[in-house]
């Protein structure tokens, strides 16, 4: 009997193993991990062609983005290497830690930014996104005006609808420049750019057409993704495309040139805007 239940006991520990133990789909290697890799700039180009938004425009802001890029990984390596050399103590060290903020925000900003615009400017009704705003401002239209009227707040910046995770509060935030005020540990669902170099090109100082556009142009399928809401392509109708005088046929569609440029000419891109 004794035997029976050793060999009983047996069999089911195989089984066990046979269960854990099976490979996975990837061989059962752990995958390798990213985080000494450079950060890489990301392609945007099917935004080329956005109505609202010309192609100069669009170039420009894709070639300031690949700056922040490329400084922040400047940056990275800079206060690693500074640390290995033991000169972490002096100014050089901390300006550059500080300055990290600023780049890398800026980095992180955009891809937000040029990620949730190429839609159709539709938020489709009747989903968990669109309750959630009416239950914390009162109604979509009361959120889109205290969005709006804190994006023609005099500065430069972003404005950002936060998501508290802990709580399901919304909150639209203004970010000065792209360090300052952002909200600990609450997640970024829209995001919009309001330095001058976003819109100025094609509106001048009219800050407010520009908002109008970026409406129009707003990928809520994206949106509704960072908030959790599973989408069905049917749901959202094709975005608009425009069609810029004077362009040759399949210009407008054509990506937008993706080396990296300088971090001193970066810098000086920034400033001029």
């Amino acid at each position: 009997m004794r035997k029976a239940i050793v060999l009983g006991v047996a069999c089911m520990a195989l089984a066990v193993l046979a269960v854990t133990c099976k490979p996975s789909g990837d061989g059962g290697k752990l995958p390798v991990s990213r985080a000494l890799e450079p950060y890489r700039a990301m392609d945007f180009g099917h935004l080329v062609g956005m109505e609202g938004f010309s192609d100069a425009l669009l170039k420009m802001h894709f070639t300031l983005y690949q700056g922040y890029v490329a400084n922040t990984n400047a940056l990275l390596e800079k206060t690693r290497a500074l640390v290995k050399e033991g000169k972490a103590e002096g100014p050089e060290y901390a300006e550059l830690k500080r300055r990290l903020g600023f780049e890398f925000n800026g980095m992180k900003l955009h891809e937000y930014y040029f990620g949730n615009l190429g839609g159709s400017g539709v938020l489709p009704k009747d989903n968990a996104l669109s309750s959630a705003i009416e239950e914390n401002f009162g109604s979509f239209e009361n959120w889109k005006a205290d969005f709006i009227a804190t994006g023609r707040m005099r500065g430069i910046g972003w404005v950002v609808l936060y998501q508290d995770p802990a709580t399901g509060r919304l909150v639209n935030t203004w970010i000065n420049e792209h360090e300052t005020g952002h909200l600990v540990g609450c997640v970024p669902l829209l995001v919009m750019d309001v330095f001058e170099h976003a819109y100025v090109t094609d509106y001048g100082l009219d800050r407010k057409a520009y908002i109008e556009a970026f409406f129009k142009n707003v990928n809520w399928k994206v949106v509704l993704q960072r908030f959790g809401v599973e989408v069905k392509e049917a749901d959202f109708p094709q975005p608009p495309r425009s069609v810029q005088p004077g362009v040759p046929k399949g210009e407008e569609a054509r990506p937008a040139k993706t080396e990296k440029p300088s971090t001193e000419t970066a810098k000086s891109a920034e400033r001029k805007s």
